[in-house]
């Protein structure tokens, strides 16, 4: 039975990692890049024995293109590069990645202290694309003042919805990964009013409570990323974590996990491209996307395979 990386199916804790590299010279390095990712489990229980009770996570995915390099001819099928996405001004680009790095716990200083060592052992065969690190801010909620992740998976649900099953046994305790990281435009957001705010994400400020149907317009956060197929809603594992300065940027680095990458990409549409009614998801009239990426998390035993 396959055995996956803990931290997909992990409750997120206060602090979050989030580390994006490409690879130089990806076929030469591909053997030493592998063989260092697989041993990115051992430094996660050797950083995490500092503090037990800290709950260190660290979950090793790849892009489609070096996943190429280090598997030749075996490959998951729905493995691709991020499509990017251009309709109505607004823009979910593709900027991509070779490795991606989510660390996740309850200690700051474990997280950088992981990621350090991770960085060191890779050297000079990666190049930084991306690090953001991610906090919990007030009571689980996003910058918005939403509380974030109300309707994500709990429980033994969170490992049925993130990892790939008997369906496509050869990849079986892997899963697709979806990152993006979006700057909020907080000022304007700042302009509405709570009732309009509400009418944005569709549930109440205060408590998360989801708007009725006849409260809740098409154009609700929640009307477009909630979907159903043949009676059932398609979802995913969020790990998401706020980011930022206080006077700078900041926003939401959106990470997710599924057994079907085409979630992904069907959420996205239903957010950016509008219906013939012109209906899209007007949160993204507050916020923008500047960055977007697949990746795919290996089981633990298809990480050491990749060694």
């Amino acid at each position: 039975m396959a055995h996956a990386q803990k931290g997909i199916v992990e409750e997120t804790k206060q602090h979050s990692l989030f580390l994006i590299f490409k690879v130089t010279s990806p076929k030469k390095n591909a053997r030493g890049v592998a063989s260092e990712c697989a041993a990115v489990p051992s430094l996660v229980e050797s950083v995490g024995q500092l503090d037990p009770s800290a709950s260190l996570s660290g979950t090793v995915s790849f892009g489609s293109g070096f996943w190429d390099a280090v598997s030749p001819g075996r490959r998951p099928r729905q493995l691709h590069p991020f499509k990017p996405i251009t309709s109505g001004g607004r823009k979910a680009p593709s900027t991509g990645g070779d490795l991606l790095f989510h660390i996740n716990s309850k200690r700051v200083d474990l997280n950088f202290e992981l990621g350090r060592r991770i960085t060191i052992a890779l050297g000079k065969s990666v190049k930084v694309v991306d690090e953001v690190e991610g906090f919990s801010y007030l009571d689980s909620r996003d910058l918005t003042g939403f509380i974030d992740g109300t309707a994500n998976p709990k429980g033994d649900e969170r490992a049925a919805v993130a990892l790939i099953g008997d369906k496509d046994a050869e990849w079986r305790g892997s899963s697709y990964v979806l990152t993006q990281r979006y700057v909020h435009n907080l000022d304007k957001w700042a302009t509405l009013s709570n009732k309009e705010q509400e009418q944005v994400i569709g549930r109440t400020k205060a408590d998360s409570t989801e708007l009725s149907e006849e409260e809740k317009p098409p154009t609700a956060h929640i009307s477009r990323v909630e979907i159903e197929e043949e009676g059932e809603e398609l979802k995913i594992v969020r790990h998401s974590m706020p980011y930022g300065k206080a006077a700078g940027e900041a926003g939401l680095f959106f990470i997710a996990y599924a057994k079907d990458a085409r979630i992904f990409e069907k959420m996205l549409n239903r957010m950016f491209v509008p219906t013939k009614e012109g209906v899209y998801d007007h949160l993204m009239d507050y916020t923008r996307p500047v960055s977007g990426a697949i990746f795919f998390a290996p089981s633990l035993d298809q990480l050491k395979r990749l060694a």
